[in-house]
């Protein structure tokens, strides 16, 4: 089966939920190369996704060769997802894909999306319709200019052109040779639905000179009344050329127009990434952690079989709790085994990974760092037997050694490994040569060193974040980047996730 669907304009946000429910179960995906990356984080591990291009001035796969893409593939019994940018039956070539189907005797289902035509203008505060002054509306493209009825359009209400940008001269002279004023309003909406999402307002007479030296496409361009922006918002004014008579006007996000990298596990990146992306922020993930099991499981099994001759169990990070628990399952036990166990855990991220598994800990310390456990542990730790599923290399040592200084009794048992990625993707490494990335995000010291690992470490590493921005999780996350890095210029007051966006978006 192949099913065809409307990415939407830009971000998940406007993806339909039916949309959505075929990325999960998609087998292999065909994507135009508007769409946003961040819907193919959507889809299962296994599932192939694979650019066809469709875009000006870009590589693209001729339209034949992805007809039979989508035909052999379908034939050897997959779910094939063609995610075409917007609407797929909007200037998307989506009848030529149809025949090819219908030919073949392929079974297909077209999901509508989200027009970027429709869409752009609202997100840019525009109404396209109004009964006083615009009844009517044409949605055209504008890469071959032969081919349109241009009489006609000029004496249309509005106007709403894509694929324009490179035609922008040209469309100004004809609509004003059919008699449209210079006076009359025309808008421009650049990668409308993205975190980078722009707009300019001018009239047919400024706007040329307004956009001199953009680089505009993809944009919508909308032209009649309905282009004038009283409603636009205008929560930020960003001038887009030197000259003082240009405007332009873009949704407010505290981390507009900053490219990210995020260097945390693949599997837990995309809440934080996408928690940065709604903040207007483009993200880019460079996963400098792998997560697994350990290499041995004995000594966590010999301690899951004597849960009943231990006080206290100390959890201190997502990873710990999944695991733990994860093990315990397969050993035939479950909560029920912990008996009068008491939990102790560092951050509340650690706290709702345990209550996903019906228990509350008994202890959090009022600081999110493993260091507070002990200075604020509800009891004497003198005689205590504490259980302390951790990483298996690459820990700090600093807990188990305070608790047994204390005279606790501490048995430290591997419950999953971080190793280092074989290598790093070369478009991160490309966009850090080229300095395209404002910001880097750690969030552990094992982050970091990895990260100097994949990079090559030393003077090579610093020269490549030269111009970029650090930002830590917490002090001993800091601490390692200022030996390995040399300086640490942002540092979350609250060691957690939150704490790190809400210092990332202070600045």
């Amino acid at each position: 089966m192949v099913y065809f669907v409307g990415a939407g304009p830009g971000s998940l946000d406007y993806l339909t939920l039916r949309g959505h429910a075929l990325l999960q179960q998609a087998d292999v995906v065909f994507y135009d190369a508007l769409v946003a990356p961040e819907l193919l984080t959507v889809c299962p591990a296994t599932c192939e996704c694979l650019s066809v291009g469709k875009r000006s001035q870009g590589p693209s796969i001729a339209q034949a060769q992805i007809n039979q893409y989508l035909v052999d593939r379908c034939r050897r019994g997959q779910r094939v997802v063609r995610l075409k940018g917007g609407d797929a039956g909007i200037f998307g070539r989506l009848r030529d894909e149809l025949v090819a189907l219908n030919q073949a005797g392929c079974a297909y289902e077209v999901i509508p999306g989200v027009s970027a035509a429709l869409a752009a203008p609202l997100l840019a505060g525009l109404c396209l319709t109004d009964k006083h002054q615009s009844r009517v509306l044409a949605i055209c493209t504008a890469h071959d200019l032969e081919t349109l009825d241009w009489p006609t359009l000029a004496r249309l209400d509005t106007l709403i052109l894509l694929m324009a940008t490179q035609n922008l001269g040209a469309i100004l002279r004809r609509l004003r040779t059919l008699g449209r004023p210079d006076h009359e309003a025309i808008a421009l909406i650049r990668w409308a639905g993205h975190p980078q999402q722009q707009a300019w307002f001018g009239t047919l007479a400024t706007i040329q000179d307004q956009l001199a030296g953009w680089d505009l496409a993809p944009a919508v361009m909308v032209i009649g009344a309905a282009a004038e922006p009283p409603f636009a918002v205008r929560l930020e004014n960003v001038p887009p050329s030197p000259s003082p008579d240009s405007m332009a006007v873009s949704i407010s996000h505290p981390l507009r127009g900053q490219t990210i990298l995020v260097t945390r596990a693949a599997s837990q990146a995309s809440a934080f990434t996408q928690q940065l992306q709604r903040a207007g922020a483009t993200v880019l993930e460079m996963p400098t952690l792998e997560i697994g099991p350990p290499q041995d499981w004995q000594a966590m099994d010999q301690a899951l079989q004597h849960l009943d001759t231990f006080d206290w169990l100390i959890l201190t990070s997502h990873n710990g709790v999944h695991f733990f628990f994860q093990r315990l399952q397969e050993l035939g036990l479950d909560s029920r085994a912990l008996g009068t166990l008491k939990i102790a855990v560092v951050g509340e991220k650690t706290a709702q990974t345990l209550s996903h598994h019906g228990l509350r800990p008994d202890f959090v310390p009022p600081a999110f760092i493993a260091d507070a456990l002990i200075a604020h542990f509800p009891v004497p730790v003198a005689g205590l037997s504490i259980l302390f599923p951790r990483v298996e290399t690459g820990g700090r040592p600093v807990l188990g050694e305070a608790f047994r200084a204390a005279g606790a009794q501490v048995m430290e048992v591997a419950a999953y490994e971080s190793r280092c990625p074989t290598q790093v993707d070369s478009a991160i490494l490309r966009a850090l040569e080229q300095q395209q990335i404002h910001l880097v995000t750690f969030t552990s010291s094992k982050t970091v060193r990895h990260f100097c690992q994949l990079l090559g470490g030393g003077d090579r590493t610093q020269e490549l974040l030269n111009q970029v921005k650090i930002a830590s999780i917490g002090p001993q996350t800091s601490q390692t980047c200022q030996t390995l890095l040399g300086r640490v210029d942002i540092e979350a007051q609250e060691h957690s996730l939150e704490g790190l966006f809400a210092a990332l978006c202070q600045g």
